[in-house]
């Protein structure tokens, strides 16, 4: 459902509500702003190896413009060799110098539906350090060998020049778009994660659009196909990332914790309480591969699978325990993104010194030690942020709708009672309701919508 234009005006003061409250920086000190317009005149270093005449690309939302990340495959013989580029933003910035001082207090960039607050000024995460199409960029290549059952290693990381030669987009990508052997790569990637018995399921998300008219409209929007797709690249290069840094003893890891077992077994009854049939001899992990994408019964299935397990966090190196990350079922490191996530720039430097044979530095070291607490800080406010964005939205859209009755299907529910998800306008709500479990139809009735105070409120009609 769109919002009208006198929404436009509630959301815009709704949003910078929301920034102030969550200590979300609208711009940057004039200092640091001078330091990125310095560090993005640096030429290229002599470091930097030739590798434009390789056909990268880039997919991504059509409207991005910080591009963390471009592609070239080749196949040779049996396997498949993905060179992987990566904004070389450690090119730029420096451990300690006045553009990392504010990235540690930033952490991520920040996606509201009107404006980003970026991790750099845009100056590098819109400009120098991005992976532009048809302008030379520096890069770190990560040069990630596959098998023919999908199993990875790392071939080499080294900085280089490279050109994106196409700014493809998710929605709109064709496959004589992509680089031959694409489809055959992720196929690979898929089968090592079936060995793995790492789960692969997603379910529509809730988002604002903002529309080129400057109005806004709130849906659920599937996962596309090229999207996952592209998230497996991605996932194969920090896989093997993950597996070289804890080989050589250092690095800081991705983590999420298993299910334990009281937890699994909550989750059988859940899964009966859902009518989700779950074999007593076939693991979570498969079980959930095998559930339908677009059965309601899943997305709540799903939400009591990431509620049992906790939340992911971030841990150096630690000898005693091996780094673990469940939702993908191997040790994980990011290093794919760090135009958006700080800590992904100290994750490459420290795979560029292992792979070619030297120390890692000791203020890369260093800062594995400070940078799970600055994620965490910098994660919890971005979600916040955008959680409260959701809510000003489904407030403001419905707006002077109270009395009307809207269809609904329940998701979840729990002591607070049920979670019921209204498509149109997409909204998810909590309301009170007995006999009733996920997957069902309900009818509800909106009793109050304020979007001063970011607030809905619906009731049972039947």
């Amino acid at each position: 459902m769109r919002l009208g234009s006198g929404a436009v005006e509630a959301m815009a003061a709704g949003l910078d509500q929301i920034r102030a409250e969550t200590a979300i920086p609208s711009s940057f000190p004039d200092e640091v702003l001078a330091a990125a317009r310095a560090a993005a005149d640096k030429p290229f270093g002599i470091e930097h190896v030739d590798r434009t005449d390789r056909r990268f690309v880039t997919l991504d939302p059509a409207s991005s413009v910080d591009l963390d990340q471009a592609f070239a495959i080749e196949v040779a013989g049996d396997e498949i060799i993905l060179h992987y580029a990566i904004a070389d933003v450690g090119w730029f910035v420096q451990p300690g110098d006045l553009l990392d001082v504010e990235a540690f207090e930033r952490a991520v960039t920040v996606y509201l539906p009107d404006r980003r607050a970026t991790l750099y000024p845009p100056v590098l995460s819109e400009g120098a350090a991005s992976l532009l199409p048809d302008v030379d960029r520096p890069a770190v290549v990560f040069t990630v060998r596959v098998t023919s059952d999908g199993a990875t290693s790392l071939d080499g990381v080294e900085r280089a020049i490279v050109r994106n030669q196409a700014k493809l987009a998710y929605d709109a990508v064709a496959p004589a778009d992509l680089p031959v052997g694409f489809d055959e790569l992720n196929r690979r990637i898929r089968l090592a994660e079936d060995a793995r018995g790492a789960p692969r399921v997603e379910f529509p998300e809730q988002e604002i659009d903002r529309l080129a008219d400057g109005g806004y409209a709130l849906r659920f929007r599937p996962r596309l196909d090229s999207e996952e797709q592209n998230a497996a690249l991605s996932l194969a290069t920090n896989l093997t990332v993950g597996e070289v840094l804890y080989q050589a003893a250092t690095g800081l890891f991705r983590v999420m914790p298993d299910v334990d077992e009281r937890r699994y077994r909550k989750l059988r009854h859940s899964a009966r309480a859902f009518g989700l049939e779950w074999p007593e001899n076939v693991p979570l992990a498969t079980f959930e591969r095998s559930l339908p994408r677009d059965d309601p019964r899943t997305s709540a299935f799903l939400i009591a699978v990431r509620r049992a397990a906790g939340g992911a966090g971030y841990a150096p190196f630690d000898p005693e325990h091996r780094p673990w990350h469940s939702a993908v079922a191997a040790t994980y490191a990011q290093a794919t993104a760090p135009l958006r996530r700080l800590q992904d720039r100290y994750v490459i430097e420290a795979t560029l010194a292992v792979a070619n044979g030297h120390t890692v530095p000791e203020q890369i070291l260093a800062g594995f030690d400070r940078l799970p607490k600055a994620m965490s800080q910098g994660d919890q406010r971005a979600n916040r942020a955008e959680r409260e964005a959701l809510n000003l939205a489904e407030a403001v859209v419905l707006s002077g709708c109270e009395g009307d009755i809207f269809e609904a299907v329940v998701v979840d529910e729990g002591d607070w009672g049920v979670e019921v998800q209204i498509s149109d306008p997409a909204v998810l709500v909590r309301t009170s309701a007995r006999r009733v479990d996920p997957g069902d139809d309900m009818r509800v009735r909106l009793i109050a919508a304020d979007p001063a105070r970011r607030h809905i409120e619906f009731e049972r009609v039947s």
